[in-house]
């Protein structure tokens, strides 16, 4: 086979079974992520104790923030190097790996620098108390010092996917939650360095595969591996990658914004113990949402290639699909944390039953409208990987900025229990949300239809 030919598989087979070669990986991934992500939670809040697990929710918009410049820069050109593929444009597709190492480097290191000159107010601006500043100070300090490698290990795990390497990108994901399970107990429990192991066990997994990852594209029997003619910025690669991750960066940001609203909010109406449920309960909800991610980073390189291959009822078919699994998925949360909400809540905190009772009454209202928050998602993901950004920017915004922010801001000052109007903000946007993406994806469904049955 030519070493191009690997690429046109996904202009060739049956959309569903690369859907599932791509998704399952990826979802697999994303899984183990999300499971570590409760599993972390799980050994500080029971190796170190309540007042860290409010700590990890104070940290937790920092953490967006530096998440939403990683995904401009990564899924931005993880679809550009989709398209670009489908288009058979070879060399610019290798240029856009040299392009995304560089970018990270730069905006890993200046972000990691400038986050910790002012971390202390950062913390305290949203809603650190005394008692848990030293907690959050401590795990942000050494996420910092590792975001270079973050960015790095998370932009080159997305390409890895754009270029038909699903499984890779799976074992990478893997790879770094074991790891993670491997380190964090040790670090926490046996040398007894608390949080800042729980950090360093981070750092430590994420650095290890980006040695693998680089070692990978490093090979000479890659098409898309290092070379020197790579290693330089191209003005149109930035400019292009920047502009489709624009969305994934928008999300982030006003999950940041929603998140530091959340923290204050919490900690000005129910103080630390709703910090610290807020805490939980985000976790819990992202494990699902994270599971849909992964179905949409499955996704998006089928859509990519065959939007740029011009092949529309194989990108109308990709998406169907991925809309009913995501609508499996979210449905079953919503099932899980609505009947089993308790069990859940105490995998996390055990001792502290005014933890738990909140933690339990956010949990089953954030979930309210789960069933349709799956079409939301993949909505978002897919007009951002046929390089619609106008579209999946106006998706992103509605709803976090346009409906979330102002129903944290309205709600708890019109109902009787300001921290329950506080939990309510979440599903009422979802459902708003919905109604938004809905609309606009039946208007591209039905010109992709019209293109297809043209042949344009």
């Amino acid at each position: 086979m030519d070493n191009t030919e690997k690429f046109n598989v996904l202009g060739q087979k049956p959309v569903g079974h690369l859907l599932l070669q791509y998704a399952v990986p990826a979802i697999v991934a994303m899984t183990a992520s999300s499971l570590y992500n409760i599993i972390d939670g799980v050994f500080i809040g029971q190796g170190v104790g309540q007042e860290a697990i409010v700590g990890l929710a104070v940290c937790a918009p920092i953490m967006l923030i530096l998440a939403a410049f990683g995904a401009m820069v990564g899924v931005g050109a993880s679809t550009l190097m989709s398209v670009r593929l489908g288009q058979k444009d070879y060399q610019t597709a290798r240029h856009i790996l040299g392009n995304v190492v560089i970018m990270n480097v730069i905006m890993g290191l200046s972000l990691g620098m400038l986050f910790q000159l002012v971390l202390k107010p950062l913390l305290r601006f949203f809603g650190a108390s005394d008692a848990i500043m030293p907690y959050a100070y401590d795990f942000m300090t050494i996420i910092l010092c590792g975001n270079v490698v973050t960015h790095l290990y998370l932009g080159l795990n997305a390409l890895l996917r754009s270029t038909n390497r699903p499984m890779t990108a799976m074992y990478a994901t893997i790879g770094t939650v074991v790891l993670n399970c491997l380190f964090a107990p040790l670090f926490i429990f046996v040398l007894g360095w608390g949080i800042r192991g729980a950090a360093l066990a981070t750092v430590l997994a994420q650095t290890s595969m980006l040695v693998w990852q680089l070692r990978f594209f490093s090979r000479p029997d890659e098409f898309v591996r290092f070379s020197r003619d790579i290693l330089h910025l191209d003005r149109r690669i930035v400019r292009e990658s920047l502009l489709i991750g624009l969305p994934p960066f928008l999300i982030n940001f006003c999950a940041c914004a929603v998140a530091i609203i959340y923290t204050r909010s919490m900690a000005g109406f129910g103080g630390d113990v709703a910090v610290g449920a807020y805490g939980i309960c985000n976790r819990l909800v992202l494990f699902v949402v994270m599971v849909v991610i992964g179905l949409n980073q499955g996704m998006q390189p089928i859509a990519g290639y065959n939007y740029g291959a011009r092949k529309f009822d194989r990108v109308l078919r990709v998406l169907r699909l991925a809309v009913i699994a995501a609508t499996c998925i979210t449905t079953l949360g919503f099932v899980v944390y609505t009947f089993f909400a308790r069990e859940c809540v105490m995998i996390f905190v055990s001792d502290s039953e005014p933890l738990i009772a909140e933690s339990v009454r956010g949990l089953r209202i954030l979930v309210t409208f789960f069933p349709l928050i799956g079409m939301q998602i993949v909505s978002t993901s897919f007009f951002q990987s046929i390089g619609m950004a106008g579209k999946s920017i106006l998706l992103s915004l509605t709803r976090q900025l346009i409906f979330l922010i102002p129903a944290l801001l309205l709600l708890p000052h019109v109902v009787a229990d300001p921290v329950a109007g506080v939990w309510w903000s979440a599903p009422l946007s979802d459902g708003l949300a919905c109604i938004v993406s809905a609309v606009l994806l039946t208007v591209e469904v039905r010109n992709f239809r019209r293109r297809a049955a043209g042949g344009r």
